[in-house]
């Protein structure tokens, strides 16, 4: 019995009822906005065809690992976050929760961005956004103030046509995380990945008969093999892999958990892989068919071209491409409609790791746990990302978020789970006793050395950027309170989120199948004794 505990019986764990469920809620939590809007820009800024050389590297000695190493975590340790990494070694349980705290971060922000989507497909049905697509983003859609100019850093000054659609995402997600796993999670994605992988094809389809979609290929596939003896090329192809795959944060530990004992994880694991980085080249071949078209409207090169990627690329440079284009209602609402799919699953599984660490600590019912966090994480987004300093914020703490908080997770839980407690024989003889396809010995090569190695070049270097350079011109005190503060919440955060007793004893566990070499070395000392 753990001194921190008290014994109650844990209940049955909650399960998706199949492979195909389990799959497509994947897929729907990897598919997010960022395959969209930063995967076309990433792989254009950095090489064009030549990119896709480094990246496919990626996946092979990153991305698919670091999924299999979440999948074996979760899947033997039956628990969220936190209590998967609890079983491996008690005080590992902060690193949990860490991985909890990215996740709730995460998520009140991009709920507001998945908003802004909701907002912009009814906008797409009468063009409403003009000529200036940009005057109208940040000036009459964000009221965007001017945060370190005139104005203050955070205003209590709602904008109604952000705060609407926000409130409406996040009480759509309460609604899907309350029905439970099977009837809400697998539920959702069932509908929305058929729906958002038709919905986008039509896109792509009609993208590729636009005047200068030729234009708008060449200049996406054709290859710059220079790139590839560039060091920040081969970084860029690991950091895009890395963030697009939703790993090193919980998502894909609390998803697997809730398999069946006796479940394939590495098959699955490969269709999930290898279906969102097919998903960014369809992103791909879209995004640029329409910058194509725009360019030769415009009479300019692709380069000319503002806005390649981020928010801009999909709330400016698109609606200025549907403003020109025939028919841009009909591309206008499947774009839109595609971004709000895309989000609103991936923004599922981001709250569902904070709801499940929630549940198993505190005792908590699926329902009480999702009401209770959807109210306080939907005021903590109306109140920050509704407002007119609300852009400023996002992008601010998403780039403190993820550059130091996701990157740092994945080297911690790498050093921690391979190196210093030697678990990585346990989890990939885990894989191979429930899976199809066997995990070979590279996979310790890979979580062990390269993945850790890479990504801590990738942190280093970001740090140094930061510390160079105010981030995108931003006031220093501002970026000092904000961005910096947003990596000490998520510290602070997770060692006091790990002090409270479990209500349930998490120590009452023997993880199946049982680990041959440790049945041998329990036999080992009960000989001695």
């Amino acid at each position: 019995m753990s001194a921190n505990s008290t014994n109650v019986t844990h209940p049955p764990r909650e399960q998706f009822t199949g492979q195909v469920g389990f799959i497509l809620a994947a897929i729907g939590s990897a598919v997010g906005l960022g395959n969209i809007w930063r995967f076309p820009g990433v792989a254009y800024d950095n090489g064009g065809g030549a990119f896709l050389v480094p990246y496919l590297i990626a996946l092979l000695t990153a991305g698919i690992p670091i999924l299999f190493l979440d999948y074996a975590l979760g899947h033997r340790f039956r628990g969220g976050a936190p209590l998967a990494f609890r079983r491996v070694k008690k005080w590992l349980e902060t690193l949990g929760w860490f991985q909890v705290m990215i996740c709730f971060v995460i998520a009140i922000y991009y709920a507001a961005v998945v908003a802004w989507a909701l907002s912009f497909f009814v906008y797409s049905f009468n063009l409403r956004w003009g000529d200036d697509t940009a005057g109208f983003f940040v000036g009459e859609y964000l009221q965007l103030a001017d945060v370190g100019g005139e104005d203050p850093w955070f205003t209590l000054e709602f904008v109604p046509s952000v705060l609407i659609p926000l409130v409406l995402v996040w009480i759509a997600t309460i609604v899907v995380l309350a029905a439970g796993v099977a009837k809400g999670i697998q539920r959702a994605n069932v509908i929305f990945i058929p729906l958002l992988v038709l919905a986008f094809g039509a896109l792509v389809v009609y993208s590729l008969f636009l005047d200068g979609a030729v234009d708008g290929l060449n200049a996406f596939f054709t290859p710059d093999w220079s790139a590839l003896t560039d060091a920040d090329v081969w970084i860029a192809a690991y950091g895009q892999i890395f963030f697009s795959l939703s790993v090193a944060f919980g998502i894909m530990i609390t998803y697997s958990s809730y398999r069946q004992r006796r479940a394939n994880l590495t098959s699955p694991g490969l269709v999930v892989a290898f279906s969102n980085s097919g998903f960014e080249i369809l992103a791909g071949i879209g995004v640029f068919s329409a910058l194509g078209f725009l360019a030769q409207q415009q009479a300019v090169t692709i380069g000319e071209l503002e806005g390649l990627t981020g928010p801009i690329l999909s709330f400016v440079t698109f609606p200025a491409i549907l403003s020109q284009m025939p028919a841009g209602q009909i591309f206008g609402a499947l774009f839109f409609g595609s971004l709000v799919i895309a989000g609103f699953t991936s923004l599922i599984s981001i709250v569902q790791v904070v709801s499940a660490g929630i549940q198993e600590k505190f005792g908590l019912s699926r329902t009480a746990a999702t009401i209770g966090l959807g109210l306080v994480a939907g005021v903590l987004s109306v109140v920050g990302f509704s407002t007119t300093t609300g852009l400023v914020a996002l992008d601010t703490i998403d780039n403190w978020a993820n550059n130091i908080g996701i990157v740092a997770s994945a080297i911690l839980m790498c050093i921690f789970v391979v190196w210093v407690y030697r678990r990585a024989p346990e989890l990939r003889y885990h894989l191979n006793a429930v899976s199809t396809g066997a995990v070979g010995s590279w996979w310790y090569l890979c979580v062990g050395a390269i993945v850790p190695a890479i990504l801590t070049v990738m942190l280093v270097q970001r740090i140094l950027n930061l510390l160079a350079e105010p981030y995108e011109g931003y006031d220093t005190t501002y970026l000092l309170i904000v961005g910096w503060g947003t990596v000490v919440v998520l510290v602070v955060g997770a060692i006091l989120l790990t002090l409270p007793r479990w209500r349930r004893d998490p120590d009452a566990f023997t993880p199946w199948p049982q680990y041959p070499a440790l049945v041998e070395s329990a036999a080992t000392k009960e000989a001695r004794r």
